[in-house]
């Protein structure tokens, strides 16, 4: 009856029945790509997880996620932000004792001259001032902050110093034919010891002792301009500017202690210096403060630091996200399992983790592929885009350590980060906790970080496997619809002949299983004698 029925069947049946094909496979993949830039998944996919999984046994867990988001920033963030602003970085390196032995090494240079531009500019607004011009070695400092040249900047300092060696002398009679000298010294220039700790030291250690100078000369001077601050505007913006110095050294010397394993002095000094100056957020001192607190594993005094800074009101950082998550996934990280989870569901600690890595992965979604080692990691910049490629390894390269001794955090962050992608409205610009994402960020990093870097690239959603299916099914069938309009005759053949191949090996198979339902039934055995002469 088959091969009768095919007998029947002429070339123009097969020309129509491809079309259809081809056309009903096109028709799906229009609507599965409309629905996919809509809301952002596969009809498909979302009919078999919300509908079909459940009946077969399985539990979706993240119908719970987009529940759970009252916590107050997708209100606050929501506000007209200024896309792509440079920070400085928190954490950035020392040049001569670290970028500039990594280029003697490499023989690469690891800051681009944009980044590099973007700290003199900052150097001229934190260490200089309009008085300048009154103290000689000031203003040699402030041709020095825009000098291109390295060589050049440093010998700037160095003669910034010996200006401030002029002696006085003071006659003193002691005996009529002769005098003695009172050597009297001018204050340092601070400045220019912060040039050469940061340039020409080639160790932390020669770095500590000329940022230890510069705090001795930098003291004075706050000290001075602080009594002399309400006598007029440029008082006030010369005691400004001596705050500026005060403060940059006093972290600067406590991140030397930090490099040098000093840690818990790194902390005390860290404190001190933000209860000092509580004003001068713009330093970000507390992200300093929370990298060497997870140092000394004191989670609880993390918690405490994360409590006062990971407000509504204050802007986020990469830092301040990423160990909320951390201290949560601590929490649970040991013990969890996906195959375990996906049987029995999440608890609520880890509903609370994985919601933390949400949030975190969503502000900054470069980070997890530097924790997760899935990109290699360079020397941060000294100047980074939030929510940029920059940030992400700015925090990678001093927390990567963090999140590997935390047992189970990074398996934890695997199994998760991806989940966030599926949960950010479609199209990405709506955001979800936070305010949009800046669709500028790629440009700033590329200027920001060396060419030699592959910079990363937002993660947008990838397409889901049923739109690749359809569109592949949709290739397939127009082809065949294509080959029979033009050789129809031949492709009948060609069908046939599949049709007729695929006939033959099913029957071929159910007479095999005949025969051998036949074999079993003859070669079945009687049952045995129960005499026990036929025992044995």
């Amino acid at each position: 009856m088959v091969s009768m029925f095919l007998n029947t069947l002429t070339p123009k049946f097969y020309v129509a029945l491809t079309g259809t094909s081809s056309l009903i496979s096109g028709l799906i993949l229009i609507f599965e790509w409309w629905y996919f830039r809509k809301y952002g998944t596969s009809f498909i996919e979302q009919v078999s997880v919300s509908h079909l999984r459940p009946l077969l046994g399985g539990v979706d867990n993240n119908s719970s996620n987009n529940s759970n988001s009252s916590n107050g920033d997708s209100d606050s963030n929501r506000q007209s932000v200024s896309e792509c602003k440079v920070w400085r970085n928190p954490l950035n390196l020392f040049r001569g004792a670290e970028y500039n032995r990594y280029t003697w090494v490499t023989g690469r240079e690891p800051l681009t001259y944009y980044d590099m531009n973007l700290s003199a500019q900052d150097h001229q607004t934190f260490f200089t001032c309009d008085s300048d011009h009154l103290r000689p070695a000031d203003a040699i400092m402030q041709k020095a902050w825009r000098e291109r040249n390295p060589q050049a900047r440093i010998s700037a300092a160095h003669e910034a110093l010996e200006i401030n060696e002029i002696r006085s002398r003071v006659e003193v009679p002691l005996i009529a034919s002769s005098t003695i000298w009172e050597i009297k010294l001018l204050p340092k220039c601070a400045t220019a010891y912060i040039l050469l700790a940061e340039e020409e030291a080639t160790t932390i250690a020669e770095a500590e002792k000329l940022f230890k100078q510069a705090l001795k000369a930098g003291d004075g001077c706050y000290r001075r301009s602080q009594q002399l601050q309400h006598h007029g505007s440029q008082y006030e913006a010369q005691h400004r500017r001596d705050t500026n110095v005060l403060v940059y050294i006093k972290r600067r010397l406590a991140m030397c202690a930090r490099r040098l394993g000093r840690t818990r002095e790194a902390v005390k000094m860290m404190r001190d210096l933000m209860k000092e100056f509580p004003l001068l957020s713009m330093f970000n001192i507390h992200e300093n403060l929370l990298e060497a607190l997870l140092e000394l594993q004191a989670y609880a005094d993390v918690q405490a630091v994360l409590a006062k800074y990971d407000d509504i009101s204050l802007p986020k950082s990469a830092t301040i996200c990423y160990t909320a998550a951390l201290l949560k996934a601590r929490a649970v990280s040991d013990k969890f399992s996906p195959e375990a989870a996906s049987r029995r569901g999440l608890s609520t600690a880890e509903m609370n983790a994985v919601e933390a890595i949400h949030r975190a992965v969503e502000f900054n979604p470069h980070v997890p592929k530097y924790l997760l080692e899935m990109k290699s990691l360079i020397l941060p910049p000294e100047h980074i885009l939030k929510r940029g490629d920059s940030e992400a390894i700015a925090y990678a390269f001093f927390h990567l350590a963090h999140w590997k001794r935390v047992e189970g955090a990074l398996n934890l962050l695997h199994c998760t980060w991806e989940g966030t992608f599926r949960m950010i409205p479609y199209p990405l610009e709506k955001g979800h906790l936070f305010y949009p994402y800046p669709i500028c960020t790629e440009t700033a990093d590329r200027e920001l970080l060396p060419s030699f870097h592959e910079v990363s690239v937002y993660p947008k959603k990838e397409l889901p496997f049923f739109i690749l299916f359809t569109a592949g099914l949709c290739s397939f069938t127009a082809m065949l619809a294509l080959l029979t309009h033009q050789f129809p005759e031949l492709m009948g053949v060609f069908a046939k002949a599949m049709i007729d191949m695929f006939c033959s090996a099913e029957l071929r198979d159910w007479n095999c299983q005949s025969i051998f339902m036949h074999l079993e039934d003859d070669l079945e055995l009687p049952p045995a004698p129960q005499s026990p002469h036929f025992q044995n």
